[in-house]
């Protein structure tokens, strides 16, 4: 599905194009970005076009890539995804590391809470992060979603499983 445009005070949320992999791959390849993240690292940039081709082809998902106002720099990128065994959309985020701790993830998770409340009608909101990173239980908890279940989620290759927080908002 294609994203809309949303802006906040500080970013643009903006569909992602495939002349974003070089971008992309900046905070895709980066252990430390990756670390919790399920899909495994990218190694080379075509990792990243392959990737952006398939989110046409994806229904019932909108992601969007995070630019900063000032610079319209490419930070990082973001996602609504319905799950229906949830009956609720899936917020996922990530940022290049020299973006953490600024407010980014909060900023660009209220604005897809708004998005998918004011124009896909969403009554509810899910979202998951490995126990390790704490960082964003935070960016969840401060946005109003509240812990509801610990869980696990596996990475898409299989290869690794990551013991999870679970976080709910109803409307």
């Amino acid at each position: 599905m294609n994203a809309p445009i949303l802006s906040t005070e500080r970013l643009i949320l903006r569909p992602l194009t495939s002349v974003d992999a070089p971008y992309m791959f900046v905070w895709a390849s980066d252990p430390r970005v990756t670390k919790y993240l399920p899909y495994t690292r990218y190694t080379r940039v075509q990792d990243a076009v392959e990737w952006l081709k398939t989110l046409a082809e994806e229904e019932g998902a909108y992601y969007f890539g995070v630019t900063r106002r000032t610079d319209h720099m490419l930070i990082g990128s973001s996602s609504l995804t319905w799950r229906a065994d949830q009956q609720a959309w899936e917020i996922g985020y990530n940022l290049r590391h020299d973006c953490w701790n600024q407010g980014y993830a909060t900023e660009t998770t209220r604005a897809m809470l708004k998005f998918g409340c004011e124009s896909l009608g969403a009554k509810a909101f899910m979202a998951k992060h490995a126990v390790e990173n704490s960082v964003s239980g935070r960016v969840l908890e401060k946005c109003g979603l509240k812990f509801s279940h610990y869980g696990e989620y596996t990475s898409l290759d299989g290869l690794r499983t990551f013991n999870a927080k679970y976080y709910r908002l109803d409307f």
